[in-house]
């Protein structure tokens, strides 16, 4: 469908490309039409409504001029599958429906996305070795209406496999994203981890952090006088403060919704042996392969995306040799200079300068040439 209903008539962007592979357009058509689901031409979905043809939803999307991470509002919600496209590369899409039996169809999308996720939950608990580890990353999903957090939705479908037992529910806290206007700006996501079992393995040596209060000493006790903390760091606790994977990431390629390399490296390092396996159903650009081959881990995955496959395979290459640049795990949150323009407000404006161009993330520089050797696949 993509290569010769789309790119044929010229829609290029790498983005909207990878959306349109992305997001299986069957689930947005009625059962009886499955089998035309792709054709080059709007279906019917009921009440005198349509699903638009592929090619429009794709220069639409690619007219929008999305780069990742912006709110959008799409009146009009119909099937549901133009929202879908927008939310693979979108950071919030809100989408309105004046019809009610059309919105409640739409709306029956997020039942299959549960479904969808007990299957792959299910292959996973299957193929986990006793005392391994199960690690789930997931955020919101808003609408115009309410914020559904997806960790509350989905903790009854792992609570379903009675071998795995719940650890922590790990907050990871970023500090750049969109703004809201109504409400509080969103600026984290959740991580859910468990295990299989209760024998399981946990080191956190390798992921301590730098204590407080270091100097801090006993005050009374048969201890009295010396420090109290572990020389080696503390506990990281269950909210993670690190940067997410924007634009000048030194990690970002093209994925919509890349997640740092330490975010997989804090679990990898705490949870596992050099020579385990790790799996990752949803390997996107290919991170937790990535970190795997930075420690000495073995990975495997699944990836319905072409681009981003070839994009995971290169990352993962250069990993193996040493050659990708990745931000340090314990490398302190940016702080600005207190003195820097940036951290103040000038009472008379300042005339702006040129500014000197950054240099592209060599994430970028990756995907630019992997995406370059060779035309995209269906």
């Amino acid at each position: 469908m993509v290569a010769e209903q789309i790119v044929a008539r010229g829609v290029k962007d790498s983005l909207v490309l990878a959306a349109m592979r992305s997001v299986p357009r069957h689930e947005f058509v009625p059962q009886e039409l499955r089998d035309a689901a792709y054709r080059d031409s709007p279906l019917p979905i009921g009440d005198d409504q349509t699903i638009s043809q592929p090619y429009i939803v794709a220069l639409m999307t690619e007219a929008s001029g999305l780069e990742g991470g912006e709110k959008v509002l799409e009146v009009g919600t119909g099937s549901g599958y133009q929202s879908a496209v927008l939310d693979e590369i979108a950071g919030t899409v809100f989408t309105m429906e004046i019809m009610p039996t059309v919105a409640e169809r739409a709306r029956s999308s997020l039942d299959a996305y549960v479904a969808g996720q007990a299957a792959v939950i299910a292959e996973c608990t299957r193929v986990l070795r006793p005392g391994g580890s199960l690690c789930w990353q997931v955020g919101n999903h808003v609408t115009a209406d309410e914020v559904l957090p997806l960790d509350l939705l989905l903790f009854g479908v792992f609570r379903a496999h009675r071998s795995l037992r719940l650890r922590n529910r790990i907050v990871w806290h970023f500090e750049h994203g969109l703004h809201c206007s109504r409400r509080f700006s969103g600026r984290h996501e959740v991580i859910l981890w468990f295990t299989k079992g209760d024998a399981y393995r946990f080191d956190v040596d390798p992921v301590r952090v730098p204590q407080k209060y270091p100097g801090k000493r006993a005050w009374k006790g048969p201890r009295i006088g010396e420090y109290t903390g572990n020389p080696a760091g503390k506990n990281p606790g269950d909210v993670w403060i690190f940067p997410n994977v924007k634009a000048n990431h030194i990690e970002k390629t093209v994925h919509p919704c890349q997640f740092p390399v330490e975010l997989v490296e804090r679990f990898l390092l705490a949870t596992t042996q050099p020579g385990d396996l790790i799996v990752d159903p949803y390997l996107g650009v290919g991170t937790t392969a990535v970190a795997a081959a930075l420690h000495g881990r073995r990975a495997a995955g699944a990836e319905v995306v072409a681009d981003y496959l070839r994009i995971a395979r290169e990352r993962i290459a250069l990993a193996a040799a040493g050659e990708l640049k990745t931000r340090p795990m314990h490398r302190p949150v940016h702080r600005p200079d207190p003195n820097s323009t940036l951290a103040r407000r000038e009472a008379v404006p300042v005339p702006r300068r040129s500014r000197r161009r950054r240099p592209q993330a060599q994430g970028l520089l990756i995907a630019d040439r992997a995406l370059a050797a060779k035309p995209p696949a269906d």
